[in-house]
């Protein structure tokens, strides 16, 4: 679609999808894309590419920036919705579901939330690493199946509210997307502020892994006026106040993360909501299915992080899904099934806060 703006006027288009899941057709008067942080790094030497083309000597490389997709509905809320994937995962997270049904990006454009879709550094169209690293091509579609919760593979759980056709489950497995520099929280989250800096205010909405750089990101800017965290797998605690790390079966232990007390006091001052989904055992005793024991551990870490954080003053819910009567949601509540029913909840959510009121109330 193309957009042509005036002073008078935004000539106004109408987002209509082909798909048997069509959503409701939305007013869009913007959309677009940009690429917000990063760093440049310079090669040592003077650049004489003109005589020696092959000599990078003093060239630059930009990388470690964001990518962010974004749309603007016709009478838009005033807080933006900005949304940062997991681990594995790209922007894609938020788009069409495995089986072609609407994601979050297009379920929450209805509910008139200007969207803000990111890709991390160093990860899908944020591509551009200033650090080298090998891409590997090891076969592990089935560790993240069960890592998933989505079932013990080849076997989906009884009450499970994900896909099962065989083309859906090939969607699922494609969207995978390969780091191309080593992770680091600290660059993704110096990204996320620029792009909330672009931005403005808004809501924070992540994904897994997205969840660590996500507190960085609500401690940097004082743009991000609330937190949405679907299943994190870490929490930002004082200094000195960090959990011990609580036995496993899983090979991916539940470690918590050391602020400063200032930093963390800056938590306690947005509301944050995070939910966990289905199938995830509550104690303190390992089990012996490594996959849901993954996420029992993270599980008792968010309620160590919610108790914590509400002591010194916070506004933090930590949410089990079928404790409020969603069943059989997998690690990806916004592809589940029942994903509208998971944003209708959030959406709950967002008016208990006061964070969706309309730019023209």
């Amino acid at each position: 679609m193309t957009f042509k703006k005036t002073a008078a006027a935004i000539l106004a288009a109408t987002l209509i999808t082909g798909s048997a899941f069509a959503m409701k057709p939305v007013t869009l008067v913007d959309q677009g894309s940009f690429l917000a942080g990063g760093t440049v790094v310079t090669a040592p030497g003077d650049y004489v590419g003109t005589t020696e083309p092959t000599n990078n000597a003093g060239e630059t490389l930009h990388g470690d920036h964001a990518y962010v997709f974004y749309q603007m509905p016709k009478n838009a809320r005033r807080t933006a919705l900005v949304f940062l994937h997991g681990h594995g995962q790209s922007a894609k997270t938020w788009e069409t579901t495995p089986d072609g049904r609407d994601g979050f990006q297009n379920i929450f454009l209805e509910k008139r939330y200007k969207t803000y879709l990111v890709d991390e550094p160093r990860r899908g169209r944020a591509g551009r690493s200033t650090v080298a690293a090998s891409i590997s091509a090891r076969p592990d579609d089935q560790l993240w199946f069960n890592n998933f919760r989505i079932g013990q593979w080849p076997n989906y759980n009884d009450n499970v509210v994900f896909p099962k056709d065989a083309a859906s489950q090939d969607q699922f497995f494609r969207a995978m997307t390969p780091d191309t520099g080593a992770f680091d929280s600290s660059v993704v989250a110096k990204a996320m502020t620029a792009v909330f800096d672009k931005v403005g205010d808004g809501v924070l909405m992540t994904h897994s892994a997205g969840g660590g750089p996500g507190w960085e990101t609500a401690i940097a800017s004082s743009h991000v006026k609330g937190v949405i965290a679907l299943e994190p797998g870490t929490f930002s605690f004082p200094e000195g106040m960090v959990p011990p790390v609580e036995e496993t079966t899983s090979p991916f232990p539940a470690k918590g993360t050391a602020v400063s007390m200032d930093d963390f006091m800056k938590i306690t001052k947005i509301p944050i909501v995070v939910y966990y989904g289905d199938n995830i055992p509550k104690g303190d005793t390992p089990v012996a299915n490594w996959g849901e024991d993954t996420w029992r551990i993270r599980w008792n870490l968010a309620k160590k992080w919610e108790a914590l954080v509400n002591q010194y003053g916070g506004h933090v819910e930590v949410v089990s899904l079928p404790d409020v009567g969603l069943k059989g949601n997998t690690h990806f509540m916004m592809e589940d099934l029942n994903n509208r029913d998971v944003a209708d909840l959030i959406e709950a959510w967002l008016h208990k806060q006061g964070l969706d009121k309309s730019v023209f109330s």
